[in-house]
């Protein structure tokens, strides 16, 4: 079994859309609505994220929707360009045999974008699907 729909409630319909297409590849999906109430997103396995308008959005702080890297080098890539780019995310750290960092998305909620460290992780790697 796998997760392949996710709902979220946002704050800014469009700037988390640009934020899924621009950093983590995520394209709208064909023949859906993209406006400020709502849109539909499709990573690269077909998983369907639906994006509606919240003027009220309260995430738990442990809240988070996470987007694995196949390499450190992709999550430090990342860190750059949303920093270029004006994001705050934390600096990148490392945890539980993994590279990660959190930031704060444009719709009230958080990304984690990480990577499993080879060397310290073997066993996780070929079970953890990156994409």
């Amino acid at each position: 079994m796998k997760l392949n729909h996710l709902g979220l409630g946002v704050t800014d319909v469009i700037g988390t859309v640009e934020m899924f297409e621009n950093y983590f590849g995520l394209l709208r999906a064909p023949g859906t609505p993209f406006n400020s109430k709502m849109a539909f997103v499709l990573d690269d396995n077909g998983s369907l994220i639906t994006i509606f308008k919240s003027d009220d959005v309260i995430y738990p702080k442990i809240f988070h929707i996470g987007f694995m890297q196949d390499t450190v080098e992709q999550v430090h890539a990342i860190h750059e360009r949303i920093t270029a780019d004006g994001y705050a995310p934390e600096d990148i750290r490392e945890e539980f045999g993994r590279l990660t960092f959190y930031f704060n998305a444009p719709g009230g909620f958080m990304v984690e974008v990480n990577s499993l460290i080879q060397e310290e992780r073997p066993e996780l790697k070929s079970k953890v699907n990156a994409n």
